[in-house]
């Protein structure tokens, strides 16, 4: 038995090991996202969530209004579900280094912390999501890819306790300039 679970979690360990992608992979592809430049003004997503038994569970809209200050990102979030539910979030994005961000939201739990590089963002947080009359920690592994002047798609992988419950996908277009 003792055998069984030491084989286990060595493969474990080396699942957890994969090459995966890399931020640094990106760098250099075009067009070249940057976060203040992008979500500067406003901003329509749609998007769904996707259990890992591949059940669409949600699909919802999100509004964006985008300020920059040269120094900080704020991103004034209004969701609208497909069953009605409504919910704001407010991120404050602050550049720390040369594409590096951190991030902070109210159900946002510590600092959220971000790169970019070439046409592509990676960010990481825990956040306090609510589930029915629940709520749940969960870890999100965030990917934004910039695609033209006007789109990027969003993947984020969710995990709870480790283990990944789901995916979110999002497609983001700004707002017409005229």
């Amino acid at each position: 038995m003792r055998r069984i679970v030491a084989a286990l979690a060595a493969v474990l360990v080396l699942a957890g090991c994969g090459s995966g992608m890399r931020i640094e992979d990106f760098a250099g592809r075009t067009p070249e996202l940057r976060l203040e430049e992008y979500f500067a003004g406003r901003t329509r997503a749609w998007g769904l969530f996707e259990d890992r038994f591949g059940t669409v569970r949600r699909t919802f809209t999100v509004d964006i209004t985008g300020t920059w200050d040269g120094t900080t990102l704020t991103l004034d979030e209004d969701f609208l579900y497909d069953d009605g539910e409504t919910q704001k979030r407010i991120w404050r994005l602050t550049r720390t280094g040369e594409r590096q961000w951190e991030g902070r939201a109210a159900d946002v739990i510590g600092v959220a912390t971000g790169r970019e590089a070439g046409n592509a963002f990676r960010f990481g947080y825990r956040l306090n999501l609510k589930v029915g009359d629940s709520i749940w920690e969960v870890r999100f592994d965030d990917w934004m890819f910039r695609i033209d002047d006007e789109v990027v798609l969003n993947t984020a992988k969710v995990y709870r306790w480790g283990i990944w419950i789901g995916t979110v996908q999002l497609a983001f277009r700004r707002a017409s300039a005229s």
